[in-house]
């Protein structure tokens, strides 16, 4: 009973703002207010709020919410353990990961050559190759193999 004699306050409260808004030509704000304002009285209506009070005093009610808090616990506990036997931490996993996918798109890429070239600007323009517009999406297609696409 107290419950919803609250929740009629706040929503008597509620409505006299949204009067009050409206008169200075809020219209907006004051739709807006009335709308938030007309909620409790609504779950008063419905039962909702009833329903919640009978929850919050019910013993039976916080035993049940206590197992479900200890079911969560046992599941995230559970799934720690098993993180930790798949293969470390999550930082050791990230490096291992890392570390294998640096070599999987082409490991001799980044190598230096064994001969001295000369530098681009000296080579003429002529004997530079022409590189195909489908050279050009090589680079593209090895990253998308590597990615499994």
């Amino acid at each position: 009973m107290l419950a919803e004699t609250i929740c009629s306050a706040v929503s008597a409260a509620g409505l006299g703002i949204a009067a009050i808004t409206a008169y200075r030509r809020r219209f907006l704000a004051a739709a807006r207010i009335a709308a938030y304002s007309l909620v409790p009285v609504g779950l008063v209506m419905t039962g909702a709020v009833e329903w919640a009070v009978g929850t919050a005093f019910s013993p039976t009610a916080w035993v049940g919410f206590g197992l479900l808090g200890g079911a969560w616990l046992l599941f995230m506990t559970t799934r720690a353990v098993e993180r930790r036997r798949a293969g470390g931490t999550r930082k050791e996993r990230k490096a291992a990961a890392a570390a294998a996918g640096r070599d999987t798109v082409e490991p001799a890429a980044s190598r230096p050559s064994l001969g001295r070239s000369a530098p681009a600007s000296e080579a003429p323009e002529a004997a530079r190759p022409k590189a195909s517009p489908a050279d050009d999406f090589s680079d593209i297609e090895a990253i998308l193999k590597k990615h499994g696409i």
